[in-house]
């Protein structure tokens, strides 16, 4: 496995504003979660069982145990997991063969950061290979990092992700804010106590204190970003 996580940098990240931008990958970034749903659709047809729509939204934005946990029980498929999860990644890899199209704003407000020099971030649930595939299209040279599901014991809901991927920048989790388009992810960037832009895909979230809730990435700027953390203290 190959990993573009570098060393964690124990030295402060500089002011007392915005010190990172956190950003989650798919349904995000880019536009996958239909692509995630229909290779999971065809791997379960496979096996002869159909998956009502209902499930989408319990499975959106977790990792793949979770979701598979979820579909396995509701289903009764006769497959391991491990199966599964082989199956429906190697599907989505042939998807996305061509390149998977970018959520609208993402490639200006990448560019921006990066103007900026914000210190910048992918973190997903997506397994390592799934990650390296999608950046052909979505540019690695916009993030310092990238921090996959299977390169950290516990992944989202759980806060670890984005407090390992503050701690590898040098931030404060609550100078930091984290870009998500799922409840679990979501949950994930509050738990570790950072402030939250949420951008709905499938599932609605609503406001809430240290969450700000819009409708596309378009709008969203750095001085929007660094609003968001100036009155922190």
């Amino acid at each position: 496995m190959t990993s573009s996580i570098p060393a964690v940098d124990t030295r402060p990240a500089q002011g007392r504003g915005l010190q990172a931008v956190l950003l989650d990958m798919d349904g995000t970034l880019v536009d996958t979660e239909d692509i995630w749903w229909a290779a999971e659709v065809e791997v379960f047809a496979s096996l002869g069982h159909v998956l009502a729509p209902e499930h989408r939204a319990v499975v959106v934005g977790g990792p793949m145990a979770r979701s598979l946990g979820h579909l396995i029980a509701v289903t009764g498929a006769d497959a391991t997991l491990l199966e599964l999860s082989a199956a429906i990644n190697a599907r989505f890899v042939q998807l996305i063969a061509r390149g998977v199209p970018l959520m609208p704003g993402a490639r200006r407000l990448l560019t921006e950061l990066a103007a900026h020099e914000v210190p910048t971030a992918l973190v997903s649930a997506s397994h390592r290979h799934i990650i390296d595939s999608v950046l052909h299209s979505l540019g690695a040279d916009h993030f310092a990092f990238t921090l996959a599901g299977d390169e950290i014991a516990r992944t989202k809901p759980f806060p670890d992700p984005y407090l390992l991927a503050a701690a590898r920048l040098g931030a404060e989790p609550g100078r930091c804010v984290v870009v998500e388009d799922t409840p679990t992810g979501v949950a994930s960037a509050e738990a570790a106590g950072c402030h939250v832009v949420a951008v709905p895909s499938i599932v609605p979230i609503e406001a809430a204190p240290r969450r700000t809730v819009v409708g596309s990435l378009e709008e969203l700027s750095v001085p929007f970003l660094r609003s968001l953390n100036a009155t922190v203290h």
